[in-house]
């Protein structure tokens, strides 16, 4: 038994799984007139409606007991402190440090790290405006036109969602391109398009070792050599993201074009760093001081409001009860917002990487599910798409739906379209169509009544479908910027209630160990013979086809 099932209040959670098992979230709405005011919160520019849950009063006040239980508050004190929380890596987690605007110092190891942030940040600045003020020249003279950012994971997820998000917001007249893919066909695609004395290229990676970005960074390079001959054009055209001096300078970056990364942020959480510096470019450096200022204003609320008002851990108990008492293993993101696209995408590495665990902090096997699968799409492609399995498959899919007030756009008629389906694909998930109301319905349709029997099975809706509800005024740089601390600090507290460590992620890192391995297999083509005979198979196949090729 692990330390998180010996809790009375987890005890009680089970409990109230078993007995509420028939649990209508309708009935809890006629029942309960007042269910909305209940359960939703308004902060600043955005309101979070939780009312759409399989959770009632007793529910609710069992999962806050939870909350307390699990020292919520002091783990949280612990993470904003700087105490060294990720424990398998000896490290602190201090993301939220980097969009602070405290002038209080904040040490670790020695060092002020508010002076280290402030310091990057005025160095992002003043290269954002070099490069839109054609200060910062390609070496042939000209300013440049493209930024072609190379990284991968956390070091590319999050200024490409950002960046697709915002282009409203753009200020420059620079086109952006994200290559993270080592299929060579997406860096080629991008190299066909752009001019190798115009384009600045964003190497990141925090070791400058990680092979997929290592990989396009070098055939990127050797491009942009071929048309210069000349080695010395790296120096106007490369910047790099890291914290390996020694490796960018080897690749023949300017010590005054790379950009600090620190141990103490993790790669997923990591777009408020220097890894942002495309954003910056994108948007100028105000706009990403905004989205800055928005992720520190759920930072405030995350620290500052009562468990029961607080959005990212109501988030977070509600995605633990529906994932580890309810057995729901998926969780959906429907952002109706075209410029969210990528939202998803980028909320999947976040909490998948961070709480996809099996073993709790003090290396017990778990008993009990930890984090849902993560997807998502637009809602209106979903619909379209995945909605069908939402409503009328046997499993139950959470849902978490996020739009706007206002759009972007002075279509007017469009969004009253795109929100009419926002509302109303959350109420029917919730409310479903009884086998009265479709036999009622067929009826009217002066249908035989064996018609009526052999048709009604196929279009009731169950409904009872949970979601929450985010509506953000607008999106902006700011309400992006709180969009994302939420899930972030969601995340965070997923993983104290599940009592695994959220910040390492040695899953990954297997990947990279045997991908090395195999790859000097193919170099060298000899293929060991202490591996399982698929692996073995697989590669001999692929190697003969190579060479009959060559």
């Amino acid at each position: 038994m692990t330390r998180r099932t010996a809790l009375a209040s987890w005890k009680k959670l089970a409990e109230l799984a078993s007995s509420q098992a028939n649990f209508n979230i309708q009935q809890a709405f006629n029942q309960e007139p007042k269910r909305f005011d209940n359960y939703h919160i308004t902060l600043d520019n955005l309101l979070f409606d939780y009312s759409k849950n399989l959770i009632n009063e007793e529910i609710f006040e069992a999962l806050i007991s939870y909350a307390i239980d699990c020292q919520l508050d002091r783990e949280r004190t612990r993470m904003f402190s700087g105490e060294k929380i990720n424990k398998t890596e000896n490290r602190a987690v201090l993301h939220t440090a980097l969009r602070s605007a405290s002038a209080e110092p904040l040490w670790l190891d020695g060092s002020n790290i508010r002076e280290q942030v402030k310091n990057e940040l005025i160095k992002i600045e003043q290269f954002t405006n070099a490069i839109h003020e054609k200060h910062h020249l390609g070496y042939s003279g000209k300013p440049i036109t493209d930024v072609v950012s190379i990284g991968v994971g956390g070091s590319n997820l999050g200024p490409e969602m950002v960046c697709n998000a915002l282009p409203h917001y753009q200020v420059s007249e620079l086109t952006m391109h994200f290559v993270s893919n080592v299929d060579a066909a997406q860096l080629l695609s991008v190299l066909d398009k752009v001019n190798p004395e115009t384009t600045l290229f964003i190497i990141s990676s925090k070791t400058f070792t990680t092979s997929e970005t290592m990989t396009n960074a070098k055939t990127a390079k050797a491009w942009l050599v071929s048309h210069f001959a000349n080695e010395k054009a790296v120096t106007q055209h490369f910047v790099a993201v890291s914290s390996n001096l020694q490796k960018v300078a080897e690749f023949g970056i300017s010590p005054d074009n790379i950009f600090a990364m620190w141990d103490w942020v993790g790669g997923r959480f990591s777009l408020w760093s220097a890894i942002a510096l495309p954003i910056a470019l994108y948007i100028g450096f105000d706009h990403f001081q905004s989205l800055l200022e928005g992720g520190e204003n759920i930072d405030h609320h995350f620290t500052q409001a009562p468990l029961t008002q607080n959005i990212p851990v109501i988030m977070a108990l509600l995605s633990f009860w529906h994932a580890t008492f309810l057995d729901n293993q998926s969780q959906v993101i429907l952002p109706y917002d075209q410029a969210l696209a990528k939202f998803p995408a980028y909320l999947q590495q976040a909490e998948m990487e961070s709480n996809g665990k099996s073993v709790s902090t003090s290396g017990e096997d778990l008993t009990y599910p930890t984090v849902a699968a993560l997807w998502g799409e637009i809602g209106i492609n979903g619909q379209h798409a995945f909605y069908q399995f939402l409503h009328q498959s046997v499993s139950t899919v959470p849902a978490d739906f996020i739009g706007s007030i206002y759009p972007n756009h002075n279509q007017d008629s469009h969004h009253e379209v795109l929100m009419a389906n926002f509302f109303a694909q959350s109420q029917g998930l919730m409310t479903g169509v009884s086998s009265s109301q479709v036999i009622e319905q067929l009826q009217a349709q002066d249908l035989k009544q064996e018609q009526v029997r052999a048709l009604a099975p196929h279009k009731v809706h169950k409904g009872n479908k949970p979601s929450n509800t985010i509506l953000i005024d607008k999106l902006t740089p700011y309400s992006l910027g709180q969009l994302v601390a939420l899930y972030e600090h969601k995340i965070f507290c997923q993983g104290v209630f599940l009592d695994i460590h959220s910040f390492d992620q040695w899953g990954v890192e297997l990947g990279k160990v045997l991908a090395n391995d195999i790859q000097s297999q193919l170099k060298n083509q000899e293929i060991k013979q202490n591996q399982d005979s698929s692996t073995q198979g697989l590669l001999r196949h692929f190697l003969f086809k190579q060479q009959q090729s060559g």
